[in-house]
């Protein structure tokens, strides 16, 4: 069973949460994104939260990212890289770039690490044929 109600009140203290975190592309933070519907991605934990990686800033409140999961995939809708996590070292991961959305910056917890220039490429390359497939 889902965990709304859980949700609902993680949400409401997340809220009226009032600090200012700044971010840049690339980086990874865990992000509350909470518990969802269907086949959208959701949290995990007492906060619900995921890794998300930093596609873009789109004003001070809000960004462009991507949820991510340790579960190996690499095709169209996915990409598996490794990268240093502040914690614990060398990580691997998997962008889940179908499920790209936009966040509020009050969902940030903490930075986790940086995806590498070169994967950071890739995914976006990625996130162009998904919204632009010709």
């Amino acid at each position: 069973m889902k965990k709304f109600d859980e949700w609902n009140e993680t949400k409401k203290l997340t809220e009226v949460n009032m600090r200012r975190v700044g971010i840049k592309p690339r980086e990874l933070f865990w992000v509350k994104i909470g518990q969802n519907i269907g086949s959208e991605e959701y949290g995990k934990g007492e906060n619900f939260t995921r890794p998300v990686i930093i596609v873009r800033k789109l004003t001070h409140d809000l960004f462009l990212g991507i949820p991510t999961t340790t579960s190996y995939k690499n095709d169209d809708y996915f990409h598996s890289f490794e990268y240093n996590n502040k914690s614990k070292g060398k990580t691997n991961t998997t962008a889940m770039i179908l499920q790209i959305k936009v966040f509020s910056t009050k969902r940030l917890m903490n930075r986790i690490g940086m995806v590498d220039k070169e994967n950071f490429k890739t995914i976006q390359e990625k996130i162009k044929k998904l919204i632009s497939p010709t």
